[in-house]
């Protein structure tokens, strides 16, 4: 069947791209590839901002690589826009991946970490239906089609990043500045690829040592079995004073003035209430402030900045 493409005036085109935003233009539907991914028709179609065009993935290549099916049939293939998932079919650079040792080690682990993203993208988007939004480039250098990938309303990219089953792919697009803070988060949890690193400090030099979230006996009359472990991995001593402690619901404490932690020495933040020692403070909150089941761990410098993200499940 031949259709018949009607030109567009070009002011309802500029109030088109403005409603678009971020989402950016994608290939039409109509659009096929060569045999070597290049696009036979360039024509593009803008959508509005979320709304994405709906395919089926019919293959999936590796962690970052899918294949699609448009609804008349046609096919493209799919570069997950941002992310990078280590490689299974060729050498992997652990350079590419910060705190990976450039040994054998290490590029067998990152293989490893490969196929776990290959099976994970794979039970998420094999032969489902899903939304893929451009933002950005449309097409990398192979002709692929660069986009997120949602299912059921979930970006598979940033979730890729989440579970350390990919690092991020500097590029610019919307999103960005999220999947930067997910891979710190992913890195400093020691989650997914990041197991393959030897332990990257934060740059104050403070770290998360231990955080025991479960009190013994009745968590509210044991408050001070609640703790949190802080250790300077630096090679300074860190000045805590007016430094902050938060958790993912927003309580927070502050360290007192003239609060110090020496290079290696450990800091125990306890819940409860109690005299406070050159290694151990008290929150002297009334209630357990961290989830057994998973939280997280920010602290902000005085100045307000955070300087440490730690999250466990």
């Amino acid at each position: 069947m031949t259709r018949t493409l009607h030109a567009v005036p070009a002011v309802a085109l500029a109030l088109l791209l403005v409603v678009a935003g971020c989402a950016g233009p994608v290939p039409s539907p109509e659009t096929s590839t060569t045999p070597t991914g290049q696009p036979t028709s360039t024509a593009p179609t803008t959508l509005p901002a979320g709304e994405g065009t709906v395919v089926t993935v019919v293959d999936v290549a590796d962690g970052d690589t899918v294949d699609i099916r448009y609804r008349n049939g046609t096919r493209d293939t799919v570069r997950l826009l941002g992310v990078d998932t280590p490689e299974v079919w060729t050498k992997n650079d652990p350079t590419e991946f910060r705190g990976v040792p450039d040994t054998e080690a290490g590029r067998q682990c990152l293989r490893e970490w490969g196929r776990a993203a290959s099976d994970y993208t794979k039970s998420r988007l094999a032969g489902e239906q899903v939304r893929i939004v451009v933002g950005g480039d449309v097409r990398g250098s192979y002709g692929r089609l660069l986009a997120h990938v949602y299912v059921n309303g979930t970006n598979h990219n940033l979730r890729l990043v989440e579970q350390g089953y990919a690092r991020v792919y500097r590029s610019e697009f919307a999103l960005l500045d999220r999947f930067l803070a997910a891979q710190e988060r992913a890195r400093n949890a020691t989650r997914g690829l990041w197991q393959c690193a030897t332990p990257v400090p934060d740059e104050a030099g403070l770290v998360v040592e231990t955080v025991h979230a479960d009190a013994a006996g009745s968590e509210s009359e044991n408050l001070n079995d609640e703790y949190v472990v802080f250790r300077n991995a630096g090679n300074e001593t860190l000045e805590l004073g007016g430094w902050t402690v938060a958790d993912a619901a927003g309580h927070r404490y502050r360290f007192p003035a003239g609060t110090t932690l020496a290079p290696d020495a450990r800091l125990t933040l306890h819940t409860g209430s109690g005299t406070n020692t050159e290694t151990d403070v008290y929150w002297g909150a009334g209630d357990p402030v961290w989830n057994n089941a998973g939280d997280t761990v920010t602290v902000y410098n005085a100045s307000g900045t955070s300087v440490l993200h730690y999250e466990y499940d």
